[in-house]
């Protein structure tokens, strides 16, 4: 395996040149969620460049690639790349500056993108070397729900054949490039959308009489909210018949409509939210609290509240023995120095679908440099990466999969 390893690190270093290439033309033509029909077609003529068979067209613009080593059937196990864009103008002047006004890769899935093509090739090139076989997952939609991870295993891109477990990196810009991060077990959080209207009674704002804000029965509800699920946090429980620790979770609302006047106040105001935690059984409980908690408090005050729950992501748990042999395997392959651990994120990711059916390892690859100024977080106008990275993102893809059929 020492002399596979070597071979994987000097493939790695040989192609990064390839593999930024790849990056920065994936940068320069993003697409956004379920419409990366171009995205796609040029992963395709990269797999064709290779001579890697592949499946186009799950959930319309998903890729499955297979690369078959000795001795196939012995075990198979998935890399997966997203392969979306976020809605962002971006702010960098580059020369691989976004082409696409208004659309930008501002969460680094070109990064994963290009990692993988460039483990893909790095992979077939030494397919002679190894047993098993290694699924590539191309996947569309990671930045909006149902999720494109979800639509892909419905679709049976765990099957034909059969996975045994599944990779997935993600970039990390507060993590300098060189270094990459691992926690086993839970990880990250499940999130839902919130979307509430409360309804009152318009009117003349001169005539207090004659109405009845929703204003102040949104605000109400959004105080209440706040004090029983983020500032009294320690008395919340389960519910009867739980005495466990009350999971990590957040509540939080970003948007509030409220489409009235200096003197006109509205008849209605929405709220759009988030929830996030990290235990189904309390998500489920929260729904239900939550939304009695406004209903109560609308009714209360005369007015009433549709308070609508979209279920997003479940949470994303690592398996800890296939997490503990990736973290031996990257510390092998990088130097212990540069394998970190991560804490618990609230942030949420659509490769938790996968953490809930198989064995799965989701991983962080530093992208930034300080003494470059290569600081900006993700989903942000200025996000960009420390290409040298992209070294590691290959070459450690292609060493954990491989280690993996070994084991």
């Amino acid at each position: 395996m020492q002399k596979l390893k070597q071979q994987i690190q000097s493939l790695a270093k040989e192609y990064l040149s390839e593999t930024t290439e790849i990056r920065r033309h994936l940068h320069a033509h993003p697409e956004l969620s379920f419409e990366e029909f171009d995205t796609s077609n040029y992963i395709v003529s990269k797999l064709k460049q290779y001579d890697i068979p592949f499946t186009q067209g799950i959930v319309k613009t998903g890729i499955v690639a297979l690369i078959e080593g000795q001795n196939p059937s012995k075990k198979v196990v998935a890399l997966r790349a997203d392969i979306d864009a976020l809605p962002i103008v971006e702010a960098n002047d580059v020369e691989y500056r976004s082409k696409n006004i208004g659309v930008m890769h501002a969460c680094g899935h070109d990064v994963h993108t290009a990692s993988l093509l460039g483990a893909a090739k790095i992979l077939n090139e030494l397919k002679n070397e190894f047993e098993g076989t290694i699924k590539l997952i191309f996947q569309p939609g990671e930045e909006k729900l149902p999720g494109g991870a979800s639509l892909m295993i419905k679709e049976g891109v765990l099957e034909n054949p059969h996975t045994q477990s599944i990779f997935g990196q993600h970039v990390f810009p507060s993590m300098e490039a060189g270094k990459v991060g691992f926690r086993s077990g839970m990880y990250m959080a499940s999130t839902d959308e919130i979307y509430v209207t409360v309804k009152g009674k318009g009117g003349h704002a001169a005539m207090p009489k004659d109405y009845n804000s929703p204003l102040l029965i949104a605000s109400a509800i959004l105080l209440e909210l706040n004090k029983v699920f983020m500032q009294d946090q320690n008395s919340l429980s389960f519910g009867e018949g739980w005495d466990e620790a009350l999971p990590p979770t957040v509540l939080a609302f970003g948007k509030i409509i409220g489409n009235g006047a200096t003197n006109v106040i509205p008849e209605e105001v929405q709220l759009e939210g988030t929830f996030r935690t990290m235990n189904e059984a309390w998500r489920k409980e929260a729904h239900s609290k939550m939304k009695k908690i406004a209903e109560d408090i609308a009714k209360k005050m005369g007015g009433s509240c549709d308070f609508n729950i979209i279920s997003g992501y479940p949470f994303l748990v690592n398996d800890e023995i296939t997490t503990g042999r990736a973290i031996t395997a990257a510390e092998d392959y990088l130097g212990k120095e540069n394998v970190e651990a991560l804490q618990m994120r609230m942030t949420a990711e659509d490769f938790a679908f996968y953490s809930q059916k198989i064995p799965s390892c989701f991983y962080r690859l530093g992208t930034g440099n300080k003494s470059k100024n290569i600081v900006s977080g993700i989903h942000t106008s200025t996000f960009d990466i420390d290409e040298k990275a992209l070294e590691i993102g290959a070459g450690l893809m292609a060493w954990l999969a491989v280690n993996e059929l070994s084991e």
